[in-house]
């Protein structure tokens, strides 16, 4: 996913000061990506969605947190500050659109590409003009969504492991009502 790991997360949980919100983002129906489409897009959903977390603004920064799960930690901001950049993310995730091609088509679409290059090259050698583009297959359409629950430091929940354990379960509160959500 291009993201800092868990082990990265738990370094910065370590040096934290007094204020700070943390985010759980759990990838929704991941499992019938695989199952529907195999890993080959099952890792391309999972970069799509770290991609797209990456791009937080308000000084926040997402980790790849294991499977299909990431976080996103918010120093120095306060749930209510987080909390509109969270919803950014969760459309973000929700409007970009994911391609998916068969295996046929992939091969066949990586023929055209290798004709097209060695016509190309030829065309160019001849000082001709390059080959019109190529069509491609139609390509099913996939929207992707994520689920996320956040949590803040308060005088209660001083710990970064019982904020992330409150960002859990308000992220599996937002999957129990009805995924694509942000819920706290």
């Amino acid at each position: 996913t291009g993201l800092p790991s868990r082990r990265a997360l738990q370094e910065k949980l370590v040096a934290l000061g007094p204020a700070y919100t943390i985010a759980m983002v759990d990838v929704d129906h991941f499992k019938k990506f695989n199952d529907t489409h195999g890993h080959d897009i099952g890792d391309q959903v999972l970069k799509m969605v770290g991609a797209r977390l990456a791009e937080v603004d308000g000084d926040g920064k997402a980790f790849r947190y294991g499977g299909e799960e990431f976080a996103v930690l918010f120093p120095d901001k306060k749930l209510e500050e987080a909390l509109p950049r969270l919803e950014t993310l969760r459309q973000n995730s929700e409007n970009y659109k994911v391609s998916v091609r068969s295996e046929k088509q992939r091969r066949s679409e990586a023929r055209r590409n290798n004709d097209r290059r060695r016509k190309t090259r030829f065309a160019l050698t001849l000082d001709q003009p390059a080959a019109a583009p190529l069509r491609t297959n139609r390509a099913e359409m996939l929207s992707v969504t994520v689920s996320i629950g956040a949590a803040q430091r308060t005088e209660l929940l001083e710990a970064p492991e019982a904020v992330i354990r409150l960002a859990d379960e308000a992220l599996y509160r937002a999957k129990g009502a009805g995924r694509n959500r942000v819920n706290i």
